[in-house]
Order: C-alpha cells, then structure tokens, then sequence
C-alpha cells in the first residue's frame, strides 16, 4: 500500500541511471568547453608567471612581469603611467563605439521591428543589414583610405566646393577614423540581440500604452526600453569585448600611433616576450570580466532568455 501512496501523492522516483544519462549527454560540450577555453586560459595564466630573455622562455614563477607592467604607477607624481594611459585610450574607444553603436543599433531594431510591417521586408532589411559582413574586416577598413585620405574624396569633393582651403587630415589616421570604422565593424553585433528582444515584446502591451494615453516617447521609454533591455545588455557585452581587445582596427586605422591594450600584446608577442604578453593578456581580461559583471547585475540574463 504504500507504494501506490507515494505514487498518488505526486512524488515520482527517479528512473535508475537517468541522473548519469544526464552527465553522459552534458560530458562533450563539458569537454569542449574545458579543452577550447578553460586550458587555453590556464596555459595564459601559467606563462604569464614565467621568466624569460632574449632566446628562450624559462619556466618559473615570478611577479616580474605584472611589475613591469605597472611600473611607474604607484609614483605620486601628476603623470599617469603608459599602462593607465593605455587602458584610458583603450576606455575611451569602447565607451565612444558603445554609445554610438547603441544608438543606431537601437534606432534600426525599432524600424525594422514596429515600423515595418510585411515579415519579408523585415527579413530582406535584416538581411541588407549583414552586407559589411560579406567581406573580411580589413577589405571594410581599407575602402575607408580612399575616401576618408589626404586626397581621398570626401577631401577632394569639400575642396572643390569651395568648403575648405586644405585638406583635413585628421579624417585619416586619427581617434575619429578609429571610432568610424569600429561603428562600421561592430553596429550589427548592437541590432541584432537588439532587434530579437523587440519582436518578443507583445504588441498588445504598446496598444494598451497608446489607448492608456501615453505618448509615443512615453511608450518607447516605458515599455520598449526596458522590454529591450537583455537585448541591450547583450549587444554591449559584444561590442565591448570585441573593442577591448581589437588590434587591428586601432593598428590599421590609426596608423599604427594609437596605442590600445591589444597593440600592446601584439607588439609583445611579435617581439617574443610572451611571458610579459600574457600578464598583459590576463589583466585585460580581468578588465573585461569586471565590465561584464557590471552589465550583467542590470539584468538577469539567463532568466530572461
């Protein structure tokens, strides 16, 4: 009698091996996972305590490297450090690219999502969307030389109209370029978690607001905004770790006389000091991880997806 009253009370037992069926189904991804990500990392962290010279990497475990880093910071003089100046720089292009890439990214999701109404324009916008994608990242910063240079066309065509006298040279090689073609790279990493959140949002709620008397800015700022919000988070968490650690870009772009945190461990790399490379490596992915962490305490991700 009991076993049928422990049936009706609604407490099941388990099926025998079901608990490692489970783990047997979870142990590949765990495996790639650990071995992708988790060993890579390690190895970065291992070799970031390591000694080395001009020939050869020495295994041992030495602070020497963290300490060249941020040698000079903790002088009381008004000058900041190279490592400080660099992570501001590096700051500085990711909140300028963030905010920008938000705002269009934001402002394309809403057309696409309430102002468009046929499903296959939605899909051939979105789709028009991903065209800078179908080229590699250096082709897209190079296209910019020609029209951004010394005699590029934009120059070219303000001088002809009698605009200007002189060519403007910081359109080229300058923080502005960099920020330019960082929008032009990343602003579909914005739209897209962006544009997923709005088609969720039930389009009843926005009726109600409209019917409730609520204005249009009302609306969006009420209810799309914070409806949108993991989608958000999401895009930002893409654009500034990509930011963060990009070389290329800056490199290309700037002219190689920008520094960032990621020309800094390429310049490392390429001259063989990986040791000091992968404390440099380490810090910025703490860096990183800190930012994540603030953005991820303004919403629960896994909760909302």
């Amino acid at each position: 009698m009991s076993a049928p009253a422990a049936t009706a009370h609604g407490s099941p037992t388990e099926a025998p091996g079901r608990g490692v069926a489970a783990w047997w189904q979870a142990a590949p991804f765990t495996l790639v996972f650990a071995l992708f990500f988790l060993v890579p990392l390690a190895l970065i962290a291992m070799v970031s305590f390591w000694d080395f010279n001009e020939y050869e990497l020495i295994p041992a475990f030495t602070a020497k490297n963290y300490a060249t880093i941020f040698e000079g910071c903790a002088s009381t003089g008004g000058d900041l450090c190279v490592t400080l100046k660099t992570y501001l720089s590096t700051l500085k292009f990711c909140f300028l690219v963030w905010g920008i890439t938000l705002v269009l990214g934001f402002a394309v999701s809403y057309f696409l999502a309430f102002h468009v109404r046929s499903s296959g324009m939605q899909t051939a916008l979105f789709v028009l969307c991903t065209i800078p994608f179908w080229t590699s990242n250096v082709i897209r910063m190079i296209s910019w030389v020609p029209l951004l240079g010394r005699n590029g066309l934009v120059n070219q065509t303000l001088q002809g109209m009698g605009l200007i006298d002189a060519p403007i040279e910081w359109l080229l090689f300058s923080d502005f370029s960099v920020v330019l073609a960082f929008v032009h790279l990343y602003t579909m990493f914005m739209i897209v978690p962006i544009f997923n959140s709005m088609m969720r949002i039930d389009r009843s709620l926005l009726e109600a607001a409209s019917d409730s008397g609520a204005s249009s800015w009302q609306t969006l700022w009420n209810v799309v905004v914070p409806l949108s919000k993991t989608g958000i988070i999401i895009g930002s968490i893409f654009v500034i770790t990509i930011v963060m650690g990009d070389f290329v870009t800056i490199g290309v772009m700037g002219g190689q006389q920008i520094a960032s945190v990621g020309k800094i461990i390429q310049v490392q790399t390429s001259y063989l000091q990986f040791p000091l490379a992968a404390a440099n490596a380490v810090i910025l992915l703490a860096v990183v991880l800190m930012v994540i962490w603030a953005l991820t305490r303004m919403v629960d991700i896994r909760k909302e997806l």
